[in-house]
């Protein structure tokens, strides 16, 4: 059998993966540990979880690719994420932390929501679950689309049969294991991305020197007419703009804001703002480095691609001992798995804690919400088969999506809800609707009213701006219930005194 290493290597890490699911399984106890670990994550765990939840496989399929294909122009949307997540933790994470143990334990963003906002609970429950069913199973179709495409190459399968391989992977751990399998997991998982990602741009520079890769890409570059290490190359103000506006999409990440919520403490989250950050800037630096570098190597070895966005996986299996490719396209997977893994249970406790018990169990006991979440991993997995049938599926097309989505309805609420104690329960309400729609209708609109330019903006900021000025200006003639101000100033107080 040919590069049976490359096999034994990766067998043996889907073996670990599930045997965490296993141990996990184990640890599970209740319902509150499957969905957040019973909050009891130390810093570490938080930031790689965090990390490896947040950057999929878009980390090293689509944006190595996107580099190969225009080169450095496509790095702005790095610098965005960076500065977003940065500010994710010192803004968000720690009130995120007090407030939501604060109001009732609340174990999802929709709960919360619901919690902060009482006199609009159903309303809120119902709206934010169904916009992050919406948007998360969108979300979860690129993440089997990035496993079918790493089989696919890997194992030489059809794209129907590599897209169930590489979706079973990731649901038997999540069906079994829950939250605690996938935060363990996504340890490991960031620590293999890490190496993996650093490693494959040295090996390059081990192969070929500064003049060489030069040359290749201004060969390149005659043949493309593309300058690839132009940062401002065919990128109008628009396109920076839109790139850049990435980093918005933080705050309104439930599965990101999960790892918040299942810290041990606030100083946990001080720490781990340090370790994922630093993780962060490395990773993606790692990964432009892999498309840019990449170039170059094909472009010297004239080699063609099929997709750009293998080009991580071709580079490894290139220049690697076949031990060590089993170990690289491991890591890749991990990159799948780890934000599949939380996509998949975000979806499920949206369904299990926010319509099963909110609406037709209410008196559900722990171990029937359990096996619920799991039936619901299940559902929700099949669906996003279904979407991700297509082999033509781009990676970065549907997380752009979905980002979008989740930033423009839920991150300004989740600010403002933080921050300010005179945000009503209706304007909570109808500033989600709004950043939601704004996000859906946005470009055919534009589209359709002639406006091209305003069409390429992307999506999330005016749905981002435009639930904040709504939210915002609906207060003013709403007005907040005094017990709901009462309940805000009591939850900044803990925090306070626990900070």
């Amino acid at each position: 059998m040919q590069n049976y290493q490359i096999y034994i290597t990766f067998g043996l890490y889907l073996a670990i993966i599930l045997g965490i699911g296993i141990y996990a399984y184990i640890s599970t106890k209740n319902f509150d540990d499957y969905i957040l670990g019973g909050r009891k994550m130390g810093s570490f765990v938080t930031a790689m979880s965090a990390g490896a939840s947040d950057m999929s496989g878009w980390l090293l399929m689509g944006l190595p690719g996107a580099i190969f294909l225009a080169g450095l122009s496509e790095a702005w949307i790095a610098i965005g994420l960076t500065i977003g997540a940065y500010l994710n933790y010192r803004i968000v994470a720690g009130r995120l932390r007090i407030f939501t143990e604060n109001y009732k334990n609340a174990l999802t963003l929709p709960e919360f929501f619901a919690q902060r906002f009482p006199l609009q609970k159903k309303a809120l429950k119902i709206i934010s679950s169904s916009i992050i069913l919406f948007f998360f199973t969108i979300y979860c179709a690129s993440g089997v689309v990035a496993g079918a495409k790493l089989f696919q190459g890997l194992l030489g399968l059809d794209y129907s049969t590599a897209l169930w391989l590489g979706a079973l992977s990731t649901i038997a751990y999540t069906f079994i294991g829950g939250y605690l399998a996938v935060s363990w997991s996504d340890t490991i998982q960031a620590t293999l991305m890490f190496f993996a990602l650093l490693l494959a741009p040295i090996m390059v520079l081990v192969n070929l020197s500064w003049t060489e890769i030069n040359i290749a890409l201004e060969m390149k570059s005659t043949l493309t007419n593309i300058p690839y290490t132009n940062w401002l190359h065919n990128v109008s103000g628009i396109g920076v703009i839109s790139a850049l506006a990435w980093g918005l999409g933080y705050f309104g990440q439930p599965h990101i804001l999960a790892r918040f919520m299942a810290a041990d403490s606030v100083q946990a989250l001080d720490k781990a703002r340090k370790i994922g950050i630093t993780w962060m800037i490395l990773c993606l630096g790692g990964a432009v480095a892999v498309g840019y570098f990449g170039l170059a190597y094909f472009t010297a070895k004239n080699i063609e691609l099929d997709s750009a966005e293998t080009v991580f996986i071709e580079l490894s299996k290139l220049m690697f001992n076949p031990w060590i490719v089993g170990i690289v396209l491991s890591a890749i997977l991990a990159a799948v798995m780890s934000t599949l893994s939380a996509q998949l249970l975000m979806c499920s406790a949206a369904i299990t804690e926010d319509f099963y018990k909110g609406f037709i169990r209410k008196n559900a006991s722990s171990k029937e919400l359990v096996w619920i979440g799991r039936l619901m991993v299940l559902a929700i997995s099949v669906v996003a088969i279904i979407i991700a049938q297509d082999p033509s599926s781009k990676v970065m097309g549907l997380v752009s999506y979905a980002w979008a989505g989740f930033g423009a309805a839920f991150g300004p609420v989740v600010i403002l809800s933080l921050f300010n104690r005179n945000i009503s329960s209706k304007a909570a309400l109808w500033g989600m609707l709004s950043g939601a729609i704004t996000v859906i209708i946005w470009s055919p609109l534009m589209k359709y009213l002639g406006w091209e330019d305003l069409s390429k903006l992307y999506e999330i900021i005016p749905g981002f701006f435009i639930c904040s000025f709504i939210t915002l200006t609906s207060s003013i003639f709403n007005g907040v219930h005094p017990t709901v101000a009462e309940e805000f100033d009591v939850a900044l107080t803990e925090f306070n005194d626990r900070s």
